[in-house]
């Protein structure tokens, strides 16, 4: 196991630990006084969390340190009271949310904790996935592990970094790219013929060969396409702020008007 090298490290565990504690010791209280609390079921709280999730994940993207602070505040909040909730059930308790972690991290990093040897992440990520193979109750298949509920472009990744760790790869990552081209090609047959059903199809088929394109390249598609979408927004919140402090109707405006404002935001940004 790491050791704790210096007097600085254990002190600074020591705070880490009775943190801990006082959050643990508040949500016991607030389980037992507060009405709200009180009521919450495992049912209650499955929207909020995503919620919270999904105010971390805007956090990190806008690279706000104090903003990231506050929401893993709230997402640790909900990992305490899921496991809260199962210990008054004697289901589980927060200790063996953290010894199950603990024993899987072990368990996963036998280049660190045992003797086998790997030296680049691409190999530990290969390890990784054929361990969850072996694990007693764990993924019966390589794809086994994807959750269903995943947002598509993040399944889309996942499936396809799964299925790359049993070398289900393209040998050449240029490769991709002819791949791409004969997706867009079937895509404009089908559009051509006017099939929406077929076209749909094909519209995913290309839209999964472009994440594959992403993946290969070392680009998160989902960071990416966010990065697009807050670059869009930006712009075009420009445009429509522009167009009320001048009394227009943006509705109005004709496509040339609006992309002399666009073009302004776009100017903004360099």
């Amino acid at each position: 196991m790491p050791l704790i090298n210096t007097f600085t490290d254990m002190h600074t565990r020591k705070e880490q630990i009775e943190a801990f504690g006082r959050f643990l010791d508040i949500l016991d209280e607030l389980r037992v006084k507060c009405p709200w609390d009180k009521k919450q079921t495992n049912e209650s709280l499955r929207t909020n969390t995503i919620e919270e999730v999904y105010e971390l994940s805007d956090a990190l993207m806008k690279g706000d340190k104090k903003e990231t602070c506050k929401e893993l505040g709230d997402v640790l909040l909900h990992i305490g009271f899921y496991s809260k909730i199962a210990s008054e059930t004697d289901d589980f308790d927060i200790k063996d949310v953290c010894d199950h972690l603990c024993e899987k991290l072990i368990y996963r990093h036998p280049h660190v904790f045992g003797d086998t040897v790997a030296e680049t992440a691409g190999q530990v990520s290969q390890n990784w996935e054929q361990l969850k193979l072996k694990e007693k109750g764990g993924n019966k298949s390589v794809l086994g592990g994807v959750p269903s509920s995943l947002p598509s472009i993040i399944k889309a990744y996942r499936i396809q970094d799964k299925a790359r760790n049993v070398g289900f790869d393209w040998k050449e990552k240029e490769q991709v790219w002819n791949k791409v081209k004969e997706e867009f090609d079937e895509l404009q047959v089908e559009i051509s013929s006017m099939d929406k059903d077929k076209a749909e199809a094909e519209f995913g088929d290309l839209f999964f060969s472009i994440i594959n394109a992403a993946r290969l390249y070392g680009i998160n598609p989902d960071t990416a396409l966010e990065r697009t979408n807050q670059k869009f927004t930006q712009r075009f919140n420009y445009l429509e702020e522009h167009t009320i402090k001048q009394g227009l109707n943006l509705k109005e405006l004709s496509l040339e008007e609006m992309d002399k404002y666009w073009n302004e935001a776009k100017k903004k940004e360099l």
